[in-house]
């Protein structure tokens, strides 16, 4: 049977998932904390190797900067509200969340917890009222609904029941953390469980031995539980999975393939010197002012690697770098849909790429919040907003070179590999030499319509 702090067995599920995308995101301090679950020990490498060969791995922030793309795009352009949201709604989410931040950036926040871990969510609160009478004492203490971030790893499981024929929540557990005074000067951090049903909520608290107690309950006035899903891609009805976890599985093939390379390389890098001989008494001595004597027929040299295997490496790094950028571009690709006699005339209706898809799931749950928060002071409607949409692309080869421009702005490749790449694609000429190409550019005068 679940104790209260159990995560259920869906939670459990996801669980693998979750830690690679954050050992992803946590960049080459986590992949290497990470270590054989991310990158294994070659049958007879020693320990010392091994550590030796860990510590010494870089990451490719692939997922991590694909990510930020990807969840940057629907909020390139600052979210608007409909006429229908009421005006203390509107001047509400300018502090959205009782901490100075505005609905735009807490959205754009939440939609880079859900494309990397698939699912988060919004708990609509509102404060405790105790000892208010009046509308100047609501004033005073600030009494009105907010908004709470709920991550991924904060949710432990819940219940849902058919409502008047909809699927609603009819439990939710949700983790917390509180911060409480610790001697005279220090802080401690407590872990708390907070249980919610329709019309009301527990807080559970763990204690010395690790068991959790309740330490605090109430009443809510609304008939349903105020929280929000929000999904990357949908799997189910509080279920999602990253849009971007193949991306995420190639990402770590890298991690091992380039520390592959690099192991190979640092070999090739020192030649060795070999002697043939027949002299059992031969010794060497080297240094800038010795000699070697050696018998006749004896030979001295040096042997190097010849770079067969580190091109293949070079070459299969190159190819998973690809990859990478063709699974991440997909999410930008539009798709065509089942097209009804009105979206016939309206492409943009017809054909949406699944980012574009996941934004207007990702509106629906933004309008849900509006309307939780209206709920909670009475009134009927808590209106719409609209995030920008207008980025899909029409073909792979367009969505890639999208990316691979916005990857070379943040400085994950160089110039001259986005300059390939467009070529690989057909977006610029195959005779185009970059190295040439880039110097003329830094030579050119300031670009078209610049003045």
């Amino acid at each position: 049977m679940l104790k209260v702090s159990d995560p259920s067995p869906q939670i459990d599920a996801l669980s693998d998932d979750w830690k690679l995308a954050a050992d992803l995101l946590g960049g080459t301090r986590a992949m290497r904390a990470a270590g054989k679950s991310r990158l294994p020990q070659w049958p007879n490498e020693s320990g010392e190797s091994y550590q030796a060969r860990l510590s010494t791995a870089t990451l490719f922030p692939a997922f991590g900067r694909t990510l930020g793309v990807m969840a940057g795009k629907p909020f390139s352009k600052a979210l608007t509200y409909g006429d229908d949201v009421p005006a203390r709604i509107r001047e509400w989410c300018d502090d959205c969340d009782l901490q100075g931040t505005n609905l735009h950036t807490f959205a754009a926040g939440m939609m880079e917890e859900v494309l990397g871990y698939g699912i988060a969510g919004v708990l609509v609160e509102f404060p405790r009222t105790d000892g208010v009478r009046t509308l100047a004492d609501e004033r005073a203490v600030n009494a009105r609904p907010y908004l709470v971030r709920v991550d991924h790893d904060q949710i432990l499981g819940w219940r849902a029941g058919r409502v008047n024929g909809v699927l609603r929540l009819t439990q939710l557990r949700i983790k917390e953390a509180a911060e409480e005074e610790d001697g005279e000067y220090g802080t401690k951090t407590v872990e708390r469980v907070r249980v919610l049903r329709p019309g009301s909520w527990e807080v559970w608290e763990k204690g010395e031995k690790d068991e959790y107690a309740l330490i605090e309950s109430g009443a809510t006035t609304l008939a349903e539980i105020p929280y929000v899903p929000f999904y990357g891609r949908k799997t189910g009805f509080m279920l999602g999975e990253s849009p971007l976890l193949d991306l995420a599985h190639l990402n770590v093939k890298h991690w091992q393939s380039q520390s592959d390379q690099d192991t190979i390389l640092h070999v090739a890098r020192v030649p060795i010197l070999v002697a043939i001989t027949n002299d059992e008494g031969f010794e060497l001595t080297v240094g800038a002012s010795s000699a070697v004597r050696m018998s006749e027929g004896s030979e001295l040299k040096f042997v190097e690697h010849g770079g067969a295997a580190i091109a293949a490496g070079e070459t299969s790094l190159e190819k998973l770098e690809g990859q990478m950028i063709q699974t991440g571009a997909e999410l930008l690709v539009q798709k065509p849909g089942q097209r009804s006699a009105t979206e016939a005339n309206n492409d943009a209706e017809a054909n949406k790429s699944e980012l574009q898809s996941i934004t207007e799931a990702f509106e629906d749950s933004l309008d849900q919040c509006l309307q939780f928060m209206a709920e909670w002071v009475g009134e009927a409607q808590g209106g719409h907003v609209s995030l920008f949409k207008d980025f899909g692309a029409a073909t792979l080869t367009d969505a890639s070179a999208q990316l691979i421009l916005s990857m070379q702005q943040a400085g994950l490749i160089s110039k001259e590999t986005a300059i390939r790449e467009q070529q690989r694609r057909g977006m610029l000429a195959p005779d185009l030499v970059p190295a040439d190409e880039i110097e003329k550019a830094q030579t050119d005068g300031p670009a078209l319509g610049a003045l």
